[in-house]
């Protein structure tokens, strides 16, 4: 029997960061929660990036996720912009760091592609897809539709991720067959 994976997808953002979790068990999948944490834009940067690193691990402390998912930035033409999104980003991947949970990234595009077929796909695309994969899902901002994509992006790309795990080189194996390849060398 295939034990439940409850799974957080984050989507990163100053203003709002948008949260979604669910369960899969083998390949079903069940929608838990979502929802978005928001920062005070009067604030000065540091209060708003304490504001989302409060309310971020809030959630990862209720509902204590196996896994975590999180949307990698892209750039666009507004640098100070993408900076801002860049802090928000370190937020979502340190509050499930420190908590000793396993984080992945995602791009956008991959996100989009796993969930509707289409890397380029509009918003309001992925929200339909989300509502008919989870149709319990209760989202009223479309952050929290991105963020429950992510988790779903997430569990589709799962078992990647165990079989890079499983055949992973061990820690300092290319180190030893280095050595035992330059011992040959001297000898020979």
């Amino acid at each position: 029997m295939t034990l439940p994976v409850r799974i957080l997808g984050i989507d990163p953002g100053l203003r709002r960061t948008g949260w979604g979790v669910i369960t899969a068990t083998g390949t079903k999948v069940a929608y838990v929660d979502c929802g978005v944490v928001t920062s005070d834009g009067d604030l000065p940067l540091a209060l708003r990036l304490r504001e989302l690193y409060e309310g971020v691990t809030r959630i990862v402390e209720a509902f204590q996720p196996d896994e975590v998912s999180v949307e990698e930035t892209f750039v666009n033409k507004d640098a100070q912009a993408t900076l801002k999104l860049g802090h928000a980003r370190a937020v979502a991947l340190l509050v499930p760091a420190l908590a000793g949970m396993p984080v992945f990234e995602y791009s956008a595009n991959l996100i989009k592609k796993t969930v509707t077929g289409s890397g380029h796909a509009e918003k309001v695309q992925v929200q339909a897809m989300v509502k008919f994969l989870l149709p319990k899902a209760a989202f009223k901002v479309a952050d929290a539709a991105d963020a429950l994509a992510i988790a779903l992006a997430h569990n589709s790309h799962r078992g990647t991720h165990a079989l890079r795990i499983k055949h992973a080189p061990m820690p300092g194996a290319s180190a030893l067959a280095a050595a035992r390849i330059a011992a040959a060398l001297a000898r020979g």
